[in-house]
């Protein structure tokens, strides 16, 4: 997995609330293998149209051509528990959404493949999304080891578990989290072993 430690990041402000992960990735295309890439498919029933026609979502707009930032109201990936919306918005380039609350699944989802689901408060989350629209070029720096986002010339902290946290500032999975205790499990297994030799396997 990415370490993610700091983000300078072009961002789109969706503004949308309860975006959740049938919006996220249509279950019709999750039948199509990951390696040709779920990118394109990212919020695709709200970006096109039944014959394909671009409808001009905020994702297309040539001001946010190469996002890897996206800002969005509260409930963002509610809904049922698919990795593949995750999937989606790593395709597509995202590597960080800022919102005031996630589905829990989708949050634990996001940070096991490397992305940050950055939590704000609501207020935090609107003045986000005003400076966003007023600038010339939208862009904002998220930086997960101070805990802050800085847009424009304001800062604003965020909030994710502090396990969670530390698994994307190393790229640790959840069995790295376990390994950083290797030395404490061997002479836990040896001591053990010692006291009662009987629990082993013949």
């Amino acid at each position: 997995m990415e370490r993610f430690t700091r983000l300078d990041a072009l961002a789109c402000p969706l503004g949308l609330a309860n975006v959740d992960t049938d919006q996220l990735i249509p279950a019709r295309f999750m039948s199509r293998p990951r390696s040709e890439g779920y990118g394109r498919f990212l919020l695709h029933d709200l970006r096109f149209g039944p014959e394909g026609e671009v409808l001009g979502f905020a994702l297309d707009a040539p001001r946010h051509a190469g996002t890897t930032a996206i800002v969005a109201r509260r409930n963002f990936g509610t809904g049922s528990s698919r990795e593949a919306a995750v999937y989606a918005l790593w395709d597509f380039g995202i590597r960080c959404v800022i919102a005031p609350s996630f589905g829990d699944i989708f949050a634990s989802n996001a940070v096991k493949n490397g992305l940050l689901p950055a939590q704000v408060s609501p207020d935090d989350a609107e003045s986000i999304l005003a400076l966003l629209d007023a600038a010339e070029v939208p862009r904002l720096v998220v930086d997960l080891e101070s805990l802050r986002i800085a847009a424009g010339s304001r800062s604003f902290p965020f909030a994710i578990d502090a396990v969670r946290r530390l698994q994307l500032l190393n790229g640790w999975d959840d069995l790295d989290l376990t390994r950083r205790h290797i030395d404490e499990i061997a002479a836990y297994r040896a001591r053990r072993v010692a006291e009662a030799p009987w629990i082993l396997p013949g």
